[in-house]
């Protein structure tokens, strides 16, 4: 009895000693990033926000080893070939989508890549951006709350488009109907005129005169100065449009839809994540327009603090990241320190100051907030 005790006792002293050397050993984290050439501005942002991170965690043992992708693929595959040599078997970047190729042959290795695209990327590449899973995630919240069910999604024909159709399957949004545009403004006027039934709604609204004219209704001069008043009549058969477009884009798309007398004041006007560009506030026609994304509040402060630090402004990525170094942190603690297959694959939620991360199965999914440009403000819905 007295042996099985003492063996008993060796175990767990031994169970002990690994997770005290395992919490004291190095931990690195590779850090590809562009610090020179066309995007040398991204890289140094996204480096300074890793050390700020790092300052927060305050733990000696972990080191961030930032290497010089150039923004091309053969440097970045051999930078990651140099850390990996080193030991390195968590990265974060690439920060480009393009840079992903050929990294699978680091297998034992994970790249928390910054990029927001999740199709046909190698098996141990997990994208942290915002996605559009996600976004469409906090759509379908939106749409609950206000108890829409005739959503329109426009989508541009563009290289994302197969990125939206991935995250509306995933993701199981109901729209009423899907359409896909040509961003050549002339094309797009056009239409956006035939999904919005604008040629028969106009229609209506000359029928509907030329009756008013011709009966004996009482006040019809009054009824037909308000029918003039009026672009068109008849409903648009949506209460809602998702538009999945961005900057100049988007704007055009909202610029059709006006032409077409189709105004937030008749459905509502939602795009995906706008990261609080207020160049919208100068687009009051369009006003409201919401969108989801990270949570503000926190954003703002980081910029703040960021530039408090290092005299400029960060960019999106840069909180993406400093986030990351947290989580990467915070998995490897409830892993007893050790670099596995189960810290991206268990199940698990971390909360950053872009807001929740939900890591499973080598994806994440971001809890996105909610927000209404209006009257030259951000209001958060949600």
């Amino acid at each position: 009895m007295k042996a099985d005790i003492k063996f008993f006792l060796v175990i767990i002293i031994l169970i002990i000693s690994t997770k005290i050397a395992n919490a004291n050993s190095e931990i690195k984290i590779g850090l590809l990033a562009p610090f020179s050439g066309e995007f040398k501005n991204i890289g140094d942002s996204v480096f300074d926000s890793a050390r700020i991170a790092l300052n927060k965690i305050n733990n000696n043992n972990i080191s961030i080893l930032p290497r010089d992708t150039k923004g091309k693929n053969l440097e970045t595959l051999r930078q990651a070939e140099e850390l990996y040599i080193e030991g390195v078997r968590i990265f974060i970047g690439p920060v480009f989508n393009k840079n992903l190729k050929g990294l699978e042959k680091f297998k034992d290795a994970y790249f928390l890549s910054l990029t927001n695209k999740i199709l046909n990327n190698p098996e141990n590449v997990i994208s942290a951006g915002i996605n559009a899973r996600s976004q469409f995630n906090a759509i379908k919240k939106y749409q609950k709350i206000n108890e829409l069910e005739k959503t329109l999604i426009l989508i541009p024909k563009k290289d994302y488009k197969k990125e939206i159709e991935q995250a509306l399957k995933e993701s199981n949004f109901k729209a009423k109907k899907i359409f896909y545009y040509d961003t050549e403004p002339t094309k797009l006027t056009k239409q956006i005129e035939k999904i919005t039934r604008y040629q028969i709604r106009k229609q209506n609204l000359e029928d509907e005169i030329k009756r008013v004219e011709n009966s004996s209704e009482d006040n019809k001069e009054k009824k037909i100065e308000n029918l003039k008043k009026r672009d068109t009549l008849g409903k648009i058969g949506y209460d809602s449009v998702v538009i999945a477009d961005f900057d100049e884009s988007l704007k055009s798309v909202t610029t059709s839809l006006l032409y077409t007398d189709v105004s937030p004041n008749k459905i509502n006007f939602i795009s995906l994540n706008q990261w609080f560009d207020k160049t919208l506030f100068k687009e009051t026609a369009s006003q409201p327009i919401s969108f989801p994304s990270i949570n503000k509040e926190n954003f703002d402060q980081f910029k703040k603090s960021f530039k408090e630090f290092y005299d400029y402004d960060p960019n999106q990525l840069s909180l993406i990241t400093y986030d990351l170094v947290g989580l990467v942190y915070y998995l490897l603690s409830q892993n007893n320190f050790e670099v596995s297959d189960n810290i991206f694959k268990k199940k698990n939620r971390f909360k950053g100051i872009s807001g929740v991360f939900e890591i499973k199965n080598k994806k994440i999914n971001h809890e996105l907030n909610f927000y209404s440009v209006d009257s030259g403000k951000f209001i958060r819905i949600f």
